[in-house]
């Protein structure tokens, strides 16, 4: 292979997909996009692999393959002309779950398809129970908003009116998701411009070797990275805490096997499938397998369908990981995928303990609400996520106030998010004492409180770590639970919304209503510490003091340290 030509291809393909990203982010109208960028842009050949990705959200860099094969499976390559767009979120279809829309657009050089572009957003209102789309007291698919199958919305560079009035008219918000579907159709539109410009430049021929080439490379790097880990057997499991209907844990098990170059990760021992809306689809377990296995390898293998050949799934149907139609699932690719991937982090841990570290917060803390805005007239509906700690390392404390591992997306700034909704964010902050202790601790947990202003708010959450805490590894303790709080127009007591709304979780319900002058106090949990708690230098607990992220209580109780009194 020529590896100089290969490099410059693959680096080219990266550039594009942040191209896309870029304009993405810059045309969308809802915050999740353009504040958010809770999104990923591809590039796919015409068997439906992964050829290109940038660098944008881990969860659905995964599930993209299957989406384009799933897709491939229903609009034939025969039925395809140039200047489609094909879209798609249906979980049962090789989607991931209901807000998660993959906006396809082929690539046609001299009239012969060579490849797609790909856009996969998850777009802030779908309909269904809840605004928001996350209904954390759904019991099926049909609570969570249109499900779409693979259908063309452009033909031949030409709207299809009837599939966007049939889009637009199951949604609260028609005109957000109407200019970010058209921000997704502009991102295509620049990936399947600049694909072809590449493909004409050197020739399609060695366009394709060389591509074919990239995708060996990636598997034969990803090969060597798993042949140096010593064959075995490595076993984990964690629980997620309810599913919202009814109040009791659901484990998830996993069975690492690495022999020979290749890694099985086998979940049949995970439970059966949930009532509520925590299960996860077959795209959620392959892209929470492959994540957790890329955050334990070289970084610097080009990410594409090629470095996933290694890695194999069992997934038995009817279980927790790979739910059987119709069950509820839209939380299974925001939750549900960070506690895989970290079952999956603890089985190797085992293994490669100087790769692996402890549990992030474990949550998105997803909190989605709706409401009439009397400023404007217009009903607003937001998607709005708290960025969490993430565990303790080898080698250093967890990051503070990053998104979870199936994220990398960012927070609304507060100034952004009162202008956009009717909100009023009194307090945002860091909690001291909240990190898990170890050699390395883990990162501290954030709090927001919010108050409703000059009009109801409908509210929903799809959380998780509010009554099981995030773990520490090889002796690190375990970070602080999150919480989810209420108090009326009247400034009463703060309670749990089981309390205040009579719901079944504290941390995943449905429907909520938020008077005006009325409060939600939302914590997220810590992260698990690192190594042994004795083990911490006494320097570091001093730092900590000074800075203000332990107190002296909390450096007695977590290290036995004085010197800070």
């Amino acid at each position: 292979m020529d590896m100089v030509t290969m490099n410059i291809i693959d680096s080219t393909l990266v550039s594009i997909c942040r191209e896309m990203g870029v304009t993405m982010m810059k045309t969308a109208y809802s915050t999740i996009f353009n504040e958010g960028m809770d999104f990923t842009c591809g590039l796919g050949n015409t068997n439906g692999e992964m050829i290109g990705v940038a660098e944008f959200n881990p969860s659905q860099i995964g599930g993209m393959p299957l989406v384009l094969k799933t897709t491939a499976e229903e609009i034939p390559h025969d039925s395809i002309a140039e200047g489609d767009v094909i879209v798609t979120n249906d979980p049962y279809r090789g989607g991931m779950h209901t807000p998660e829309h993959s906006f396809i657009k082929p690539v046609f050089v001299d009239g012969v398809l060579y490849g797609y572009a790909v856009a996969i957003g998850h777009v802030a209102e779908v309909g269904g129970m809840v605004p928001g789309g996350f209904a954390g007291e759904a019991t099926e698919i049909f609570h969570e908003g249109l499900r779409v199958p693979p259908v063309k919305i452009r033909k031949a560079g030409e709207d299809v009116d009837e599939v966007w009035k049939l889009l637009l008219a199951n949604v609260r918000t028609p005109r957000n998701n109407y200019g970010d579907f058209r921000a997704m159709i502009s991102a295509v539109d620049v990936g399947a411009a600049r694909l072809r410009a590449v493909i004409e430049k050197y020739g399609a021929e060695q366009f394709t070797r060389t591509v074919t080439d990239l995708m060996d490379y990636s598997e034969t790097r990803m090969r060597a990275e798993i042949g140096d880990i010593e064959d075995g057997k490595y076993s984990f499991e964690d629980y997620m805490e309810d599913d919202g209907i009814e109040a009791k844990p659901y484990k998830i098990h996993v069975d690492v096997h690495v022999q020979g170059g290749e890694v099985v990760v086998d979940y049949s021992a995970s439970d059966s499938q949930a009532k509520g809306p925590i299960n996860a689809v077959l795209s959620v377990a392959w892209s929470s397998a492959y994540n957790a296995i890329l955050h334990l390898t070289d970084p610097s293998i080009p990410k594409n369908s090629g470095c996933f050949r290694p890695i194999k799934i069992v997934a038995p149907g009817g279980t927790l990981v790979n739910a059987d139609y119709p069950a509820t699932c839209v939380g299974g690719n925001t939750e549900t995928h960070i506690r895989i991937a970290y079952t999956i982090i603890g089985a190797m841990a085992k293994c490669v303990p100087e790769r692996a570290f402890a549990t992030d917060a474990g949550t998105h803390s997803n909190f989605l609400f709706g409401a009439l805005d009397p400023r404007h007239g217009e009903y607003v509906v937001c998607y709005d996520f708290t960025c969490a700690a993430w565990g303790g390392r080898p080698f250093a404390d967890g990051n503070e106030a990053v998104n979870c591992i199936n994220g990398n997306s960012r927070m609304v700034p507060i100034e952004v998010f009162e202008v956009r909704y009717p909100w009023l964010v009194e307090e945002f902050k860091l909690e001291p004492d909240s990190a898990g202790p170890g050699r390395y601790r883990g990162a501290h947990s954030i709090s927001k409180t919010y108050r409703a202003v000059d009009t109801e708010i409908t509210v929903s959450s799809v959380s998780d770590r509010h009554a099981i805490q995030p773990w520490g590894l090889l002796g690190g303790g375990a970070g602080a639970v999150g919480g989810l709080l209420y108090q009326d127009a009247e400034g009463g007591e703060w309670r749990p919304f089981t309390e205040a709304f009579g719901k079944v979780s504290p941390s995943k319900f449905s429907n909520a209503r938020i008077a005006p002058g009325a409060r939600v106090r939302l914590t997220a949990p810590g992260a698990g510490g690192y190594g042994p708690v004795g083990e911490r230098a006494p320097e570091m607990i001093a730092e900590d003091l000074r800075e203000g992220w332990i107190t002296p209580q909390g450096a007695r109780r977590d290290y036995g340290y004085s010197g800070g009194d």
